[in-house]
């Protein structure tokens, strides 16, 4: 695994606003970043980062079967009891799930580290599965890096295949985000265009334009029933509204399905860590209201069972607060989770997420921080495999 600086593509910038990557700067800040790129061997790709990402989904699906029985376990993770059933179901229908992403800490040696899992509604998707592909390709075209390099990036094709295997063919598929919300847009064209390659018959819409009618269901603004949606909104967001009372009955086919509200639930770190404790791919963790301090050492991460984009992250050792990320999720539960920072290289802190489509790793894309806290102002940088 090695760090080094590239000569950006010239025209990089015309060719982001010509595909739609409009979100490549954020807050006159640089987004996407290919002065700097990062290098790795095949045996790293298939051993280090592959082969772990279906090892903790595996054990990841084993706990919703193991917690969707039991109240003792949804109690636990503060899933409310309101929706214990419709979860429940939902999993024991094998809803179809269709992405997600692990975000990994991995330094090149020793064995990938596993943050979390951003199993509902991860974004980063356009820019890992298509822009730095067209790097890539570019890149080698124009002898900015060998003819032999290669990319760990079938996420495309993955997406196209799984959505021509869960979509309800000659029906709409919705597809909804909030409203002004550059990135999450941005994830919802792409998305939409693989919809269209998988021969499905997109529409965008936002979260707010949805309604509910009586004998109809949730609909679209023109009063159309919602066959299936794609909804790039949080469920424990979902659940705590007004119209959740109405899913139960609901004939809509949601994607992600809301079983995945338990894998982006970060109680899923203690509960993987009492069932596979010691395991080379994770990190020591706990409840905070049950803190362990021979678990987790001199140093921890305090996590919000429900946070995003590194809010509310604090690192604490028992001086106190070290880090905090402010943000709106301070009040919630919280879990902890042994201190391993992401490896600093060329002064910077590199994590990996790795994609995962239809429950099988099909790829990663990379950001990294002058901190060690990952937030969405972090910078994606792409990637290449050279042996």
């Amino acid at each position: 695994m090695l760090r080094h600086s590239i000569p950006p593509r010239q025209d990089w910038r015309t060719q982001a606003a010509s595909l739609g990557f409009h979100f490549h700067s954020i807050g006159g800040e640089p987004y996407w970043d290919e002065s700097i790129c990062y290098r790795f061997s095949l045996r790293q790709i298939e051993d280090a980062i592959e082969a772990p990402s279906a090892e903790l989904e595996a054990m990841c699906l084993a706990l919703v079967a193991e917690v969707v029985d039991s109240e003792a376990l949804l109690r636990r993770m503060a899933v409310p009891e309101a929706h214990w059933q419709l979860i429940r179901d939902s999993w024991q229908a094998r809803e179809p799930a269709l992405y997600g992403r692990m975000d990994l800490a991995y330094d090149g040696q020793g064995p990938a580290r596993f943050y979390e899992y951003n199993a509902d509604t991860p974004t980063g998707l356009y820019e890992a599965a298509f822009f730095q592909w067209v790097w890539l390709e570019q890149c080698r075209e124009r002898g900015l890096l060998p003819v032999a390099a290669d990319q760990y990036n079938r996420i495309q094709d993955a997406l196209i295949e799984r959505l021509q295997h869960i979509g309800l063919a000659g029906q709409p598929l919705h597809l909804a985000c909030c409203r002004d919300h550059i990135e999450d847009e941005g994830t919802l064209t792409y998305l939409a265009d693989c919809a269209s390659q998988a021969g499905l018959q997109p529409q965008l819409m936002h979260i707010d334009d949805i309604g509910h009618l009586p004998g109809k269901g949730f609909v679209d603004l023109r009063n159309q029933p919602l066959q299936q949606l794609f909804k790039l909104y949080p469920w424990e967001w979902l659940l705590q509204e007004d119209f959740s009372r109405h899913l139960a009955q609901s004939h809509t086919r949601f994607i992600e399905p809301v079983w995945k509200t338990l894998l982006s639930n970060k109680a899923i770190l203690p509960l993987l860590w009492q069932r596979h404790a010691g395991h080379p791919n994770l990190l020591p963790a706990c409840f905070a209201d049950t803190a362990d301090a021979e678990l987790l050492g001199t140093r921890w991460v305090r996590k919000p069972f429900f946070s995003r984009e590194g809010a509310n992250i604090r690192v604490e050792s028992a001086k106190g607060v070290e880090l905090e990320v402010p943000g709106p999720y301070s009040d919630g539960p919280a879990i902890l989770q042994a201190w391993c920072p992401p490896p600093s290289m060329g002064g910077q802190h590199p994590i990996i997420g790795s994609w995962l489509v239809g429950g099988e790793p099909v790829g990663m894309g990379m950001r990294e921080d002058l901190g060690v806290i990952t937030q969405d102002s972090s910078r994606f940088v792409p990637h290449y495999i050279l042996d």
